[in-house]
């Protein structure tokens, strides 16, 4: 569903099955991020619009899939899950599948991404206290055939965690005078170990182990 009534800048992507994202629809995306059960009516007249164009454009959002669902945000100390945990995971290689299958069986893992470097996986985990943490690792992933190696790191405090963030974020520091990094010139090569300011697909992964032996070399 294609929507480009009422006021709005210039596409900035392409999403989903068409839907062509501008100013507008941010717009709609950065108040839903302070308040998802805000009326239609609110909302239009945050955004600036219409109450019409602003359920056209919310339906528009929902029917394309760039708002997937609503959830409810909850305090975790007071749920009884004060202990936040990641466990890095080293998986064999040939066994990815049945490691999927097993660990969405188990409900107390609240995030997992597969990663690049030493490990292959992390896993993020909330529970009541470090002996629950410290079970969970020794008789529950340790016993899953897939799983060679974990590291477990305890998070001491959470300092920043946004519900998501949007394009309109960076161009509005820009616009309050943030400066953009300069990008790298075409012809000049990063020095070893460093890749800030570069594509992705340019950078260069240290190791841990690498790193070590360098620093030792060093000395």
């Amino acid at each position: 569903m294609s929507s480009n009534s009422g006021s709005g800048g210039g596409a900035t992507g392409r999403i989903g099955i068409g839907l062509e994202l501008d100013a507008t629809h941010l717009k709609i995306l950065e108040v839903l991020r302070d308040n998802g059960r805000v009326s239609v009516s609110a909302l239009a007249e945050r955004v600036g619009i219409s109450r019409a164009n602003a359920y056209t454009r919310f339906e528009a959002l929902r029917a394309d899939g760039v708002i997937r669902r609503f959830t409810a945000e909850i305090d975790h100390q007071r749920a009884g899950l004060g202990i936040v945990a990641l466990i890095f995971v080293t998986v064999r290689q040939q066994m990815w599948p049945q490691f999927r299958a097993q660990l969405a069986q188990m409900p107390e893992v609240e995030y997992c991404a597969i990663t690049t470097g030493q490990h292959d996986a992390m896993i993020q985990v909330r529970m009541a206290d470090v002996a629950e943490v410290h079970a969970m690792v020794t008789e529950r992933l340790a016993n899953i055939p897939a799983v060679k190696a974990t590291e477990t790191v305890f998070i001491l405090d959470e300092v920043l965690r946004r519900p998501y963030v949007l394009p309109s974020d960076r161009e509005r520091d820009r616009g309050r005078g943030v400066p953009r990094r300069p990008a790298p010139s075409a012809s000049s090569e990063p020095e070893q170990g460093q890749g800030q300011g570069l594509p992705l697909g340019k950078m260069r992964f240290v190791g841990a182990a690498e790193g070590r032996a360098a620093l030792r070399d060093a000395t």
